[in-house]
């Protein structure tokens, strides 16, 4: 983790929104030059009985996707559901399950936005900055942008679009099932985004490593009761 850009997380709303423009400064997206030869996929579970969070990192090989790593937390959630703020409610125990890895992935995949978000830091592109790590956010809905229909075919994408602004796309990983929302988060592009997320794909609409995160995580939360 980049420490010289570690902040607090019990803040106020308005103070969370400041960071979040201080860290935007950080933010790049460019393609990556190097191949990956691992991804991490991350996903948290909130209990439905109180504030317990549970979250995983999974690391699999790529791009045959063999089960690598796996590292898990659990913790309690100090900051009160926002939209546009979800990653000072998860973010913390996320680290907490990356800081348990033995290795460091090349690419992480996040159940979020990346700058598909109106400050453009979603929970994707945060972790990506804290970590230092080419990220991608990979949501199952909606947070900022103009909705819009992909072909029905797999493979088939159509750009969120805020004004004249591309945020991400939104891909269809399945034909006729319903599109996920893929942005770039951090030292990635949107075409090698697009491409990574339908790579990962194994016949679900959720890329497969993510699949696993939240089967992993929604285990967790039933054990935790």
């Amino acid at each position: 983790m980049n420490t010289s850009l570690r902040h607090p997380w019990k803040v106020s709303p308005q103070e969370a929104v400041r960071i979040q423009e201080k860290l935007r400064k950080r933010l790049r997206l460019r393609t990556s030059k190097a191949p990956f030869k691992t991804v991490a996929a991350a996903d948290a579970s909130y209990s439905r009985t109180d504030e317990k969070l549970f979250a995983a990192f999974l690391i699999f090989s790529y791009p045959d996707l063999t089960l690598l790593e796996t590292a898990a937390a659990r913790g309690r959630s100090s900051f009160p559901y926002i939209p546009g703020l979800l990653s000072f409610r998860e973010a913390p125990i996320l680290l907490k399950a990356f800081s348990k890895l033995e290795r460091h992935p090349d690419v992480i995949l996040i159940d979020g936005q990346g700058i598909a978000h109106p400050r453009s830091m979603g929970i994707a592109t945060h972790l990506g900055i804290l970590l230092n790590l080419p990220s991608i956010g990979c949501a199952k809905s909606r947070l900022y942008g103009k909705e819009a229909e992909p072909g029905l075919e797999q493979g088939s994408f159509v750009p969120l679009l805020e004004g004249e602004q591309t945020l991400g796309m939104i891909v269809r990983t399945r034909t006729g099932v319903k599109p996920v929302y893929v942005s770039p988060g951090h030292r990635m592009d949107m075409e090698g985004s697009v491409k990574m997320v339908l790579s990962l794909c194994r016949g679900y609409r959720i890329p497969e490593p993510l699949r696993q995160a939240h089967i992993l995580v929604n285990q967790l939360r039933v054990a935790g009761k």
